[in-house]
């Protein structure tokens, strides 16, 4: 099915609108205590609660408008869904601050999985967007794979020995500009290995 345009703005609103929010939403009622149903809540858990279908909703729109969610898009939701309905369920914010690592490791482990066999998984989902030799496909799916291994370390580290805060603040602004830097560092690799769109005679 072919992918169809939206505006860019509109995009990056359902892509990272939840995430803002959720930031916005932790920073307002992070000392908040909610009495709900007889138990108590931190505001962390209730900004969890309200996460979840903020989620579903901007990745429903986005299908709806596109026609398409990448399979990341797709993985992204049903950890969402998954690990933050653990935490809303159990009372328990380790679940949601685990959820990173579980996305990074299956990531990196469906890479890894493909190295394998001699194959990059990667080029199968990004070859459209980024046209490279096969060798350069290999390479860089070797490069993420480990990347995505760092940071699944970097988010056990962080939210099991720094507070809750610190996480929060690596969650939405650390990892993006983690993932938008190994991008920008991979240049030389595709000035090298990248191809050019054929063009068609000049009239």
């Amino acid at each position: 099915m072919a992918v169809k345009k939206i505006n860019p703005t509109l995009k990056m609103v359902l892509e990272f609108g939840p995430i803002v929010l959720f930031f916005i939403g932790y920073l307002k009622l992070k000392d908040e205590i909610f009495l709900i149903g007889g138990s108590e809540y931190k505001g962390f858990i209730v900004i969890t609660a309200a996460f979840i279908p903020l989620m579903i909703a901007s990745t429903l729109a986005l299908w709806k408008l596109t026609g398409h969610l990448s399979k990341m898009q797709f993985a992204t939701l049903v950890m969402v869904v998954l690990f933050g309905g653990m935490s809303v369920w159990f009372n328990d914010d380790r679940f949601i601050k685990m959820k990173p690592t579980m996305l990074y490791v299956l990531f990196g482990g469906l890479l890894g999985l493909g190295l394998l066999r001699g194959q990059s998984w990667l080029k199968v989902v990004m070859e459209e967007v980024m046209p490279l030799e096969q060798e350069g496909w290999m390479i860089l799916t070797r490069r993420l794979c480990a990347f995505f291994f760092g940071l699944a370390v970097a988010n056990e580290v962080i939210w099991r020995t720094q507070s809750t805060d610190i996480w929060v603040y690596f969650k939405t602004f650390g990892l993006p500009v983690a993932m938008f830097a190994f991008f920008m560092f991979q240049g030389q690799l595709f000035q090298k290995y990248g191809v050019e769109e054929e063009t068609g005679p000049a009239e």
